[in-house]
């Protein structure tokens, strides 16, 4: 980064605090979309902590999600899901990644919008596959056609996930770079007079 970058990064990210004004900022968006990796970048320019809600939930259960899916089913893990999100929500002043389905669930789906800024990380459906394909952790995919399974999973998420307050696409490029499209996604939609108030 240039000497005189700097600046500029550094009111971006003034400005987005200000705007915040604590409020966690929660990415959305399918497995394999780049969440953590963006959010982890995003925090730290943020200044803020990153927080993975599906690490959080296997810490609550003891156990890994595959092996929550594998021995309670897939609605165990989702009402855990829900509790574990609606405890992070109530710490300020953090980057939250969520699992794909947890933007789904319409209570969720509610806490997040009463108390944090969404940004819906999008990508295509080749880019999901390829980078979901590189990892045998994900029990959805477990089945005898993944790319069908993935693309009805697209199609059934995608039109909620659209209500997030910001979308970001995810290509495959530096994830620093979408960590700074999303910055400027959130100023474009709050910032320029506009008030951080949403309901």
């Amino acid at each position: 980064m240039s000497r005189d970058a700097a600046p500029g990064r550094d009111d971006q990210r003034d400005e987005l605090l200000r705007l915040a004004d604590g409020r966690p900022i929660v990415l959305i968006g399918m497995m394999g979309a780049g969440k953590t990796t963006v959010g982890r970048r995003l925090a730290a320019r943020l200044g803020r902590h990153f927080v993975d809600s599906d690490e959080e939930v296997e810490k609550a259960a003891g156990m890994s999600i595959e092996d929550i899916f594998r021995t309670h089913g897939e609605a165990d893990f989702r009402t855990g899901e829900v509790r574990v999100i609606a405890r992070l929500l109530k710490d300020r002043g953090m980057v939250l990644g969520t699992g794909g389905g947890a933007f789904m669930n319409a209570e969720t789906r509610a806490l997040i919008k009463a108390s944090a800024i969404s940004v819906w990380i999008k990508a295509d459906f080749e880019l999901l596959f390829q980078r979901v394909s590189r990892r045998s952790n994900r029990p959805l995919l477990k089945t005898a056609n993944p790319r069908e399974t993935l693309m009805k999973l697209i199609e059934q998420r995608y039109p909620t996930y659209a209500e997030a307050d910001v979308t970001v696409v995810s290509s495959d490029v530096p994830q620093d770079q979408v960590a700074s499209e999303v910055i400027e996604a959130i100023l474009a939609r709050f910032g320029a007079g506009k008030t951080a108030d949403h309901d």
